[in-house]
């Protein structure tokens, strides 16, 4: 697929001095700056699938960590407690916080594990081009599932609940907070790192609709505001 001319690329606000602008088609490496105030609005990075697949292996495997170990431990007036992710969520549903609990099970273990899944899957096949028709598809589907997988928010939130408690027992950190903390940062690497439209150009559409397979990884790219 070749690169579209730059009068047909989309037109993007910099984040710094809001001008309007397109971006020229970047070389492997290259790197696009606001014309106004020099600010970084865009970057083509040397290994597009590569490091991302790194990254996603090791947030694949810290997920089941995350998932498995305790979150924390606690003991007050001599009596012991210890929970994970989906214990504290089947905890919620025993106590009648029902949409509390699925909340928690979707955004903290569903969306992050199909984010991570649908990923790999579509970087592994993007090893051998051409990437059959089906991966665009699973990779718009993981780009629907990444603004799920909130990690951060679950992770500030226990922090907060963590400084409540320890008035009152005695809390100790767990593997499974340490693994939820490198997740934190995991994530937004993944997404910083990868660029979509490397994974379009690859693609091998059923009907050779490159010209719309060209608009959506655009549409995406400026989206994502890379």
């Amino acid at each position: 697929m070749s690169e579209a001319p730059t009068a047909l690329q989309p037109l993007i606000a910099c984040q710094e001095c809001d001008l309007l602008q397109r971006i020229p088609p970047l070389p492997v490496g290259g790197r696009a700056r606001c014309a106004r105030c020099g600010f970084a609005l865009a970057a083509r990075p040397t290994d597009p699938l590569e490091l991302p697949l790194v990254l996603t292996l090791t947030a694949l495997i810290v997920f089941v960590v995350a998932n498995v170990m305790p979150l924390m431990d606690l003991s007050a007036v001599g009596r012991y407690a210890s929970t994970t992710i989906l214990g504290g969520a089947r905890q919620m549903w025993l106590d009648d916080e029902r949409i509390t609990a699925m909340i928690v099970t979707f955004c903290a273990v569903i969306a992050p594990a199909l984010y991570l899944l649908l990923m790999l899957t579509v970087l592994l096949a993007a090893r051998r081009p051409p990437l059959p028709h089906w991966g665009g598809e699973l990779l718009r589907w993981s780009l629907h599932m990444q603004p799920w997988a909130m990690y951060d928010v679950m992770l500030l939130g226990i922090l907060v609940a963590l400084i409540k408690i320890a008035e009152l027992a005695t809390v100790d950190p767990g593997v499974g907070m340490y693994a939820m903390g490198l997740l934190a940062v995991l994530l937004p690497a993944i997404s910083v790192s990868f660029d979509a439209r490397e994974v379009w150009k690859l693609v091998e559409w059923k009907h050779g609709d490159d010209c719309a397979a060209a608009a959506f990884g655009e549409e995406n790219y400026a989206e994502r505001g890379q």
